[in-house]
């Protein structure tokens, strides 16, 4: 796994590379879940979010990381 740079557009678009597109079964375009995780953001296929985020991030640490931040947004998720 590798990290990798991409531009957003003044609208909001990204493009995803076509090898994640391809992977994900996304190649004629579908739905995403975009996670706002408080310090980024996580975007999976639809159905994946709620598995991966107890895989990555336990519930009690994101609600950790979310109450220290003083974004009004996320104080009331």
């Amino acid at each position: 796994m590798r990290a990798e740079t991409f531009r957003v557009s003044s609208s909001g678009q990204m493009s995803l590379p076509a090898t994640v597109r391809h992977r994900w079964k996304l190649d004629r375009g579908g739905r995403v879940d975009v996670i706002d995780l408080g310090f980024g953001v996580l975007t999976v296929p639809t159905g994946e979010a709620g598995r991966l985020l107890d895989e990555i991030l336990p519930a009690d640490a994101h609600y950790a990381v979310v109450a220290d931040d003083d974004d009004p947004d996320l104080a009331s998720a």
